[in-house]
This record gives C-alpha cells, sequence and structure tokens, in this order.
C-alpha cells in the first residue's frame, strides 16, 4: 500500500475507504454486519484511511464506523465533514459557526472518539462567508479537536479564501477519467494540499461492471446520474471497453485498475474507494506497483474525447442552499 503525508503528523493511505454506500442513503440500503467487514478487511488490507460524513446515512455510517473502529482507533485515520443538515430526508448546505460546533460533537460521539483526524467542510455555504467558516475550523485546530482541515467540492478560489484565515491540509473533489478536477489538482499541487478525490469509479461506470441494460432501483442516486441514461450511458460504456482494451493491452490490468492508476498519478492524490462489502476491495493491490506513462495518458484522453463529446459532470449531486441564513 502507497501512503502519504497529511499536515507533517499524519501518515496515510493512498487508497481510503469511502463510506457512503454504507450509510445505505442513496445507495438502496447497506447491512451493517458486512459494512463493518468492510472496514476490518480495508484496515487488514493496508488501508487506514476512513472517510465518511454525517449525511451519509443521516448519521448511520459515522456510527458504523465507530462500531467498527471500537478497540482500533490507533489503527485508522478518520476523515469526516461538517457544513450539511437534513430535515425529513431533505439536505441543505448549513456552515455556520453554531451548526459546525454542534456536528464536531455529534460525530464525535457517533464515532466514539476524542479527536478527528481529518475534518472538512462538505459543502461551501453561499449564506456564510467562508472567512467565518475557516475561523471556526481553526479554533478546533488550534484546540486539538482535530488534526488536519479540508474542505470538500470548493473551487480554487474558494480554497484561497479558505487558506487565508485558517491552516488547510486536504481538498476533497470529485474527480475520476470522466470528471476531472484540473484546475483544483494544479491548485493543491501548487500549494502542498492532499487530494482526497472521490468518485474514483464514477459510480461505478469505471468498474467494468455496469452493463447498457442495468436498472437501479431505491434511492439509488444513479437514477438521477445522467450518464446513466441513454444515449449517453451507451457513450460511456463504449469508452470504458476501449479503455479496458488499452488498460489489457498494454499492461495486463483491467479498466478499473487503470482508473485509479490515473488518479494516483495526478501527483499528492488519495483515491476514495467505496464498498459496503469485504469483496468489493479485492481489487485494490491490481492498482500498484506500476504508473502510466505520457503517451497512455495521451490516449486515455484521445479514447474518452472520442466516445463521450459532451461529458456531463457530477452537479447533480449538489445539495440545495438554505433559503436564509
Amino acid at each position: 500500500m502507497e501512503s502519504i503525508q497529511i499536515a507533517s503528523t499524519i501518515t496515510a493511505s493512498r487508497i481510503a475507504l469511502g463510506t457512503w454506500a454504507i450509510g445505505g442513503w442513496m445507495w438502496g440500503g447497506s447491512d451493517e454486519n458486512d459494512a463493518i467487514s468492510t472496514i476490518h478487511s480495508a484496515l487488514e488490507r493496508g488501508i487506514n484511511l476512513i472517510d465518511t460524513a454525517p449525511v451519509y446515512g443521516f448519521g448511520r455510517s459515522e456510527e458504523i464506523v465507530g462500531k467498527a473502529l471500537a478497540g482500533r482507533r490507533e489503527k485508522a485515520v478518520i476523515a469526516t465533514k461538517a457544513g450539511l443538515e437534513w430535515n425529513n430526508g431533505r439536505v441543505n448546505r448549513n456552515a455556520s459557526p453554531e451548526r459546525l460546533r454542534a456536528e464536531l460533537e455529534d460525530s464525535l460521539r457517533r464515532l466514539g472518539t476524542d479527536y478527528i483526524d481529518i475534518y472538512q467542510i462538505h459543502w461551501p455555504d453561499p449564506l456564510v462567508p467562508i472567512e467565518e467558516t475557516a475561523a471556526v475550523m481553526g479554533e478546533f485546530f488550534k484546540q486539538g479537536r482535530i488534526r488536519a482541515i479540508g474542505v470538500s467540492n470548493f473551487t480554487p478560489e474558494q480554497v484561497a479564501s479558505f487558506a487565508s484565515v485558517a491552516p488547510l491540509h486536504t481538498v476533497q473533489p470529485p474527480c475520476n477519467l470522466f470528471e476531472r478536477s484540473d484546475d483544483l489538482l494544479a491548485s493543491a499541487k501548487q500549494h502542498g494540499l492532499t487530494v482526497l478525490a472521490y468518485g474514483a469509479l464514477c459510480r461505478g461506470l469505471l468498474s467494468g461492471k455496469v452493463t447498457a441494460t442495468r436498472r437501479f432501483e431505491g434511492d439509488d442516486l444513479r437514477q438521477y446520474d445522467p450518464k446513466f441514461k441513454s444515449p449517453r450511458l451507451e457513450q460511456y460504456l463504449a469508452a470504458v471497453s476501449a479503455l479496458g482494451t488499452l488498460a489489457r493491452e498494454r499492461f495486463g490490468k483491467n479498466v478499473l485498475s487503470l482508473a485509479v492508476r490515473w488518479l494516483l498519478d495526478q501527483g499528492p492524490v488519495i483515491a476514495l474507494w467505496g464498498a459496503r462489502r469485504p469483496d468489493q476491495l479485492a481489487p485494490i493491490n491490481d492498482a500498484f506497483g506500476w504508473s502510466l506513462d505520457a503517451g497512455t495518458m495521451q490516449e486515455i484522453d484521445r479514447i474518452i474525447a472520442e466516445h463521450v463529446p459532451e461529458p456531463i459532470g457530477p452537479d447533480f449531486m449538489s445539495p440545495r442552499a438554505r433559503k436564509s441564513a
């Protein structure tokens, strides 16, 4: 397992376990025993960074992470978030100082810990100045209640505003072969920030297992993702097929390994690997021990441009802003 330093005091694996699906909400549910076994399996495989958030299952994901890490806390790097609120399943942004202070207490309780390794603002709140939010996060950092500060879904300009007030160590954008965050990646590299890239497999599209006839049920968010609707789905699947051929012919790998390796080769990046069953972690080792040359990077871009002439971003996942503060 490759590792990376964060805030000079944290050694994190370059694959993180993403626990959105473990929370069940928007992924068709999950089984708690499977989820706990998945977290234990991740630790055994050398994955020590566990990324969660209060909104994942409305507290359920954090509670499961807390149960799984009981007696194992020192083996894990916990990354969680703040800045969203919910009511009857409706999610809004709220990064006010009062909300952040309440969320920190709630997350510590659910996770069964007295500190959080990486605490992140989940989404910028247009009703609260970024500098005000940053000041509160800076207080938590000075108090030792959090070991590193991060922001998620921020633009480079918003990152700069935040960093002008408080220490900043990580950024978390959606980033994969189909959803690029080139400006943020460049900014992170320039300013020495670690990138926690979520959606590494583009909600399963880059796993090689999605077919044109696959149907998603219940509250699965892929029902609302334009990439999973015809005719765009067929375009993306054609790109996946061509990328898979490239991976096999040049490296003896599959498209999933190619997608993760591409992310890791972008710089100081950690790839979030979503899983809710231990078997879903099995392919991880295939992403290590090799790298992509410049020619392959160019060929990847050519394949995607050929098959996906009008790429679709992840904007459909953006939560609403509140109507008033």
